[in-house]
């Protein structure tokens, strides 16, 4: 009960102060913190984050038993596989994101931020005793070479920020100025998350091209000290960490250790656990929660069974539509997809029915559309684009409900209606188009993926009986990334974490730019202005109240879009771990997110 009480708390605290600070107060100087909206929760002296234990101990390792494998060390560039936490505990920011407040960020490599009413510009003072892990000085020349690189020949994740600088430049021995091209007042928040590199390092070699042989030159606490490709990476706190002391790092990084061993897919990572050879597990599905933990570690008490709850938006999760390919460009087609997608029947042979389907990308967050027509606000924003939003985005979208039987009949024969209305006819048994193409979809699939197989053999079974015909398509993690960064599928597994302070990464997930270029988040392929006017009405929103109207009327262009037939969701996250880690009392608001585990977990005997 202290959890959730103190989940609560923060969460009422940073809501509040979102909502009700005026957005018109201007930085008068430079601050030790920065919020999208408002000021940040947490005075200049702070002890720790509010989430973090200042007491905790230092010690232990702790092992993830991760799926896949991996080909490189550099998540900075889209070349090959790389561990993804490597981009979060090998390298530091000039700010660092509190996880307990919507979009405020607290001194990092900065020891202060500057800006004004207008953020267009923003300068940074770096901490004096900011080091790289080789003991070297971070600079301003490290700082305005990471921006320059990462947006230019970086992941392309980087490329829109750097688009949106006008100019960066030195303003004192320890200070770098940023002035941006565009009324955006995200922006200011953006550039002090980006990673800072260590220019040395690199110079003389092919960044963008880089994998295995370049061990990165950390900036966190954290050092790669050991790895076998594609098996292990072990990461060893640095002693020498410059960080320690400052409030945004007090009771966090508390392991010695931390290893990331790779498993060919999720069933043995799993038994990996079971087997005492990783510490943690999180588990997505409830029936399994319920009806797999049973073994001796959990009933002596060596494991423990944590829920933790969170107020994060859903994201979405399900199977997504390659729009790019003429069969899924007409709506009704989709529309037809989804309905035919009986996931009360499958929700309940595979979860036994305990888990709630996601609604919309934002449900069950402030963010997430209400039920119904729009109005006010969203009404207005969408107004420009009517003649262009699809049936359901001012009405208001359902997504349809089956009667839970195997036979799903009415659903059925609504796809079967809609499938005839978009020019797909059943021709001598098969569904075809006027040109006599038949109607078949190949799904793609991560090796061990074997819910997702579950539901496609349900699926399959279903689109037998429209004439439609499914197979699945199993790769391995490195084929799958490559298949899906090049969008070379029908559908696809397809899961995105969304936050509480939605913004420019927005544009990398439904922008237009991504129906061609590659390693974008919009596998679907979606082409709305609607969504871009919308993204671009999110980080230049001066009031808190157009954020929240922006955001609802966003949730209802990408859910009637039809993209994605979405599957299940939850408000909490199911974490087994080994009962030597252990957690603060007092959860985030984002609850087991980026920044929770191992971040602020720690090791302990007793």
């Amino acid at each position: 009960m202290a959890h959730h009480l103190g989940f609560i708390h923060s969460f009422i605290i940073a809501t509040f102060i979102c909502i009700l600070t005026p957005v018109g107060i201007a930085q008068a100087g430079p601050k030790h913190g920065i919020a999208m909206y408002g000021e940040p929760a947490l005075p200049h002296d702070f002890v720790s984050l509010p989430y973090a234990n200042p007491n905790a101990p230092k010690g232990g390792t702790v092992v993830s038993a991760e799926g896949g494998t991996f080909t490189s060390l550099n998540p900075h560039v889209r070349k090959g596989s790389v561990p993804w936490q490597l981009r979060f505990l090998a390298y530091e920011s000039l700010m660092g994101r509190s996880y307990d407040e919507p979009f405020s960020l607290y001194g990092l490599l900065a020891e202060s931020i500057e800006t004004d009413e207008t953020r267009r510009w923003v300068e940074f003072s770096i901490h004096p005793d900011a080091r790289f892990s080789d003991g070297s000085p971070v600079t301003v020349e490290d700082v305005i070479w990471s921006y320059e690189t990462l947006g230019t020949v970086g992941h392309p994740r980087y490329h829109g920020l750097w688009k949106k600088i006008e100019t960066v430049s030195q303003t004192g021995p320890r200070k770098v100025k940023f002035t941006f091209t565009a009324d955006d007042r995200e922006l200011v928040l953006l550039v002090g998350l980006r990673p800072i590199l260590k220019k040395a390092q690199w110079d003389d070699k092919d960044f963008q091209n880089s994998g295995l042989s370049d061990i990165p030159i950390a900036s966190a606490p954290y050092v790669i000290s050991e790895f076998d490709p594609g098996n292990f990476v072990r990461l060893t706190r640095n002693p020498e960490y410059w960080g320690t002391g400052i409030s945004f790092r007090r009771g966090t990084n508390n392991f010695d250790e931390i290893r990331l061993d790779f498993y060919a897919d999720g069933s043995v990572q799993f038994e990996a656990f079971k087997a005492g050879e990783s510490s943690s597990f999180r588990e997505l599905n409830a029936e399994r929660w319920e009806n797999s933990y049973d073994f001796d570690a959990v009933r002596d008490g060596d494991v423990i069974k944590s829920i933790i709850p969170h107020q994060r938006p859903s994201g979405i999760t399900g199977f997504v539509m390659n729009t790019r390919l003429p069969k899924f460009k007409d709506w009704r087609v989709r529309e037809a997809l989804i309905t035919a997608f009986n996931f009360e029947f499958i929700n309940q042979t595979n979860t036994g029915g305990r888990q709630n389907r996601i609604t919309s990308y934002y449900s069950n967050s402030v963010l997430s559309m209400h039920p119904g027509p729009a109005k006010g606000r969203e009404l207005e924003f969408l107004a420009p684009h009517i003649a262009d939003l699809l049936p359901g985005t001012l009405e208001g979208y359902t997504l349809p409900k089956s009667d839970g039987t195997a036979r799903n009949r009415k659903n059925i024969r609504r796809a079967d209606d809609l499938l005839n209305e978009a020019g797909w006819t059943v021709q001598d048994g098969q569904r075809r188009n006027a040109q006599g193409n038949p109607f078949e979809i190949t799904t793609i699939l991560k090796q061990g993926d074997t819910e997702s197989q579950s539901m496609m053999d349900i699926y399959q079974k279903s689109l037998e009986r429209l004439g439609i015909q499914l197979n699945s398509e199993v790769l391995d993690s490195a084929q799958y990334k490559e298949r899906t960064q090049i969008y070379d599928f029908d559908m696809a597994y397809y899961r995105r974490g969304l936050s509480l302070s939605p913004g420019n990464e927005q544009m990398l997930y439904w922008g237009a730019d991504g129906i061609k270029k590659p390693g974008t988040r919009n596998w679907m392929g979606m082409n709305s202005p609607a969504a871009e006017d919308m993204i671009n009405r999110l980080v230049s929103s001066k009031s808190h109240d157009d954020f929240l109207a922006a955001a609802r009327a966003l949730d209802r262009i990408l859910i009637a879009g039809r993209y994605v037939i979405p599957i299940h969701t939850s408000a909490i996250s199911r974490l087994a771990h080994v009962k030597e880690i252990k957690y603060p009392g007092t959860l985030p608001m984002y609850g087991d997110w980026i920044g929770f585990l191992p971040d602020v977990w720690w090791y302990e005997t007793q």
